[in-house]
């Protein structure tokens, strides 16, 4: 569905009536810090183009109907009130969970006709679900006048994914997607939500960051994030601290061998490594970006990509051959992106080089008889905003 036109007659041939706006809220890639944020840590995403949208009207009679053009399948009807976590929807429940929170949280949210569309790849850990939570909030937000800011439409979101789809993910995710901004990188704190534009405008220096979807789904309801959640936790509850943010880099080596010689689980000490390491790499890529040395960022992706690989082990052969291939290719650095286990990957590129390193990546894949990876070229794009 490619524009405002077409989705508000989907909507109104759908419902009956016209809907009071359209919203948008993109997908993310993130550039580095990855598995930080639930350990209050750095991370540095930037919006993507693509986007959730959502033609929207209010209802007063507590009736939520949600429909997708995306999806197979009719019209979700659902009660406000009767909205309970773990009730299942599929896709819906992450609508659902953003009007559920709101309700909980004291916003006097009295049914919506909900129509989304999206181009925000699924399952390519580019943030689909975010995009979809944060398109509703702000929607919601615009309509019911609840005066509620990015960022607080962005916890509420996260709470949704938390709590009512039952996903244990940080708020790294709805944060990108309700508060990017154009050509900009997000450097946000994720322990008090403090937030930095950094410029992000690769074509200035002649660069390109590429992002190669594995086509390999992925999905982090599996346990496997929850599993690395808990041996996080664990390695801080083992270190006497609140969370893996309260270690400092320079007392990472101290605090592993402490944890080896506790009898502290191995994947305990891998965890930690991996969390301490990349909110370093984040404060690395900062200094670089502020100092306009773009492509010495190279080199830590590919850091980053080390320490997923080895210490967290959240990659899988197809990222890797991602990363392999386009560094052998002349890229300046790469490495996977989001939840991992498949999803995408990112590759920092001159941009004489982009099609080159495009084409060993795709011969690779061809080689290795895996499926045709998508490549588009990440620009960092603007957060959630009415567009209609």
């Amino acid at each position: 569905m490619t524009d405002n036109a077409e989705l508000v007659t989907a909507f109104t041939e759908l419902y009956g009536t016209a809907p009071e706006g359209v919203w948008a809220a993109p997908g993310r890639v993130n550039l580095i810090g990855e598995y930080t944020d639930f350990n209050d840590g750095f991370v540095m995403p930037l919006a993507l183009p693509h986007t959730a949208r959502a033609a929207v009207a209010r209802r007063t009679d507590g009736e939520l109907r949600l429909h997708s053009t995306d999806v197979p399948g009719g019209v979700v009807q659902l009660r406000v009130d009767e909205l309970a976590p773990h009730s299942g929807h599929g896709w819906a429940a992450y609508p659902a969970g953003v009007v559920w929170a709101l309700r909980e949280a004291g916003h006097q949210v009295t049914g919506a006709d909900i129509q989304l569309t999206s181009t925000v790849p699924t399952g390519a850990g580019l943030s689909s679900s975010a995009a979809l939570e944060v398109v509703t909030a702000l929607a919601l937000n615009d309509l019911f006048e609840l005066g509620l800011s990015a960022s607080e439409l962005a916890v509420l979101a996260q709470r949704a994914e938390n709590a009512f789809v039952g996903v244990p993910c940080g708020v790294m995710d709805q944060m990108a997607s309700a508060c990017c901004t154009d050509g900009h990188a997000l450097h946000l704190d994720t322990r008090d939500l403090t937030q930095r534009q950094v410029p992000f405008d690769l074509a200035a220096h002649g660069l390109r960051l590429l992002v190669v979807d594995t086509r390999v789904k992925h999905a982090l309801g599996d346990g496997a994030y929850a599993e690395r959640r808990a041996g996080c936790e664990a390695g801080a509850r083992a270190l006497g601290i609140g969370t893996l943010r309260d270690l400092p880099y320079d007392g990472l080596d101290a605090a592993l061998d402490t944890l080896a010689g506790s009898g502290a689980d191995e994947s305990v000490v891998r965890y930690v490594r991996h969390v301490v390491s990349d909110n370093a790499r984040v404060e690395q890529v900062i200094a670089l970006l502020d100092a306009g040395d773009v492509r010495a960022a190279g080199p830590v992706l590919t850091a980053g990509h080390v320490s997923l690989r080895d210490d967290l082990r959240v990659s899988c052969p197809e990222l890797d051959l991602v990363v392999s291939a386009a560094n052998a290719a002349g890229a300046l650095g790469a490495r996977m992106t989001g939840g991992g286990f498949g999803g995408s990957a990112i590759v920092l590129v001159e941009e004489a080089d982009a099609d080159a390193v495009t084409k060993s990546v795709l011969e690779a894949f061809t080689s290795a008889g895996y499926a045709t990876p998508g490549v588009f070229p990440a620009v960092p794009s603007a957060g959630a905003r009415r567009t209609g």
